[in-house]
């Protein structure tokens, strides 16, 4: 009897061993767990931690509740501006409601990854080239609200949507690189001429202040040496005014004292046309010889004028 006892004791404890094992689930913190009792979704969904099912009865589905990262593969498409590019994104979600998860859609990282895709091509085709690579937030924000719309009926939360990375062709890309340096050759033109402008009003200015002193000119001309000169690998020709240059020589030479009046000598007849003629003689033009012949025929005196000056001489040339 007592054997009986003993083995049917045993016979239970198996049986509830093998009742407990079967029953017993552990559910994570980041898990739910749908229970489905005869193909019949369960009232409650069961929470993080010990819990027991009815064997062979219920079946129970964990959920993991955790944001996922999703890349979402490369779209190609054409932008509203008739542009092919190639452009990559990332989706962040997670599963508020694991019963409609589960039940409302058959698997929802498929269904959430299509969606992607689709609102991801979308936004390329109603999008410009430069949107896609300035204005990427507000595409993001777009793009988030494409694929949230219908992930809430399947109890599914987009939490961020971003676009990573948009590739052009090579062609495009040599284009852009040719504006970006034909807009910021332009801006460095515009600062250039503005820079010029102002420097050519401060000439102005500075100009009408040296004008009223001359020996300013002169200390900027100095100062310009001594700034070139500084360098000591150039060669510097200095501009030297000729004022400066007389001034010094009359300062060096002499005073003289004034010298009695001398008085002025007739020059011989012979002797002008003599030098008439050499220089006649010795290639001068003849325009130049026939003014020389002319100057010295208006200073040369005339014969009666030498006889009534010189009448002893007349006298004696008779004689």
């Amino acid at each position: 009897m007592v054997e009986e006892l003993v083995t049917a004791g045993v016979a239970v404890a198996s049986v509830g061993a093998l009742y407990v094992a079967a029953a017993a689930r552990v559910v994570k913190q980041y898990e739910r767990g749908v229970v489905f009792r005869l193909g019949r979704l369960s009232s409650n969904v069961r929470g993080p931690g010990f819990t027991v099912i009815v064997p062979f009865v219920d079946k129970i589905r964990k959920v993991n509740m955790q944001i996922v990262t999703m890349p979402v593969p490369a779209q190609e498409g054409i932008t509203r501006d008739n542009v092919t590019v190639r452009v990559d994104a990332v989706v962040y979600f997670k599963v508020v409601d694991a019963a409609e998860a589960v039940i409302q859609v058959e698997d929802y990282r498929f269904a959430v990854s299509q969606m992607a895709q689709t609102s991801l091509r979308s936004i390329i085709g109603k999008s410009d080239l430069d949107e896609l690579l300035s204005n990427r937030e507000k595409l993001n924000q777009g793009l988030e609200l494409m694929i949230d719309s219908p992930a809430i009926g399947w109890g599914v939360q987009i939490d961020r949507v971003e676009i990573k990375d948009v590739s052009l062709p090579e062609t495009m890309k040599r284009s852009m690189a040719r504006q970006a340096e034909a807009d910021r050759e332009r801006r460095a033109r515009i600062i250039n001429a503005d820079a010029e402008l102002q420097a050519s009003k401060k000439l102005a200015e500075a100009a009408e202040v040296m004008s009223e002193q001359p020996a300013a000119l002169q200390l900027r001309l100095l100062q310009t040496v001594v700034a070139v000169a500084a360098e000591k690998n150039s060669t510097l020709v200095l501009p030297f005014p000729v004022e400066l240059l007389r001034f010094l020589e009359r300062a060096q030479q002499p005073v003289a004292p004034p010298a009695a009046p001398v008085a002025a000598q007739p020059v011989a007849p012979s002797a002008r046309l003599t030098q008439v003629a050499r220089a006649s003689q010795e290639g001068a033009p003849p325009e130049i010889a026939e003014r020389a012949e002319q100057s010295v025929r208006e200073q040369l005196p005339s014969a009666e004028s030498l006889l009534e000056l010189n009448p002893e001489r007349a006298n004696s040339r008779q004689d």
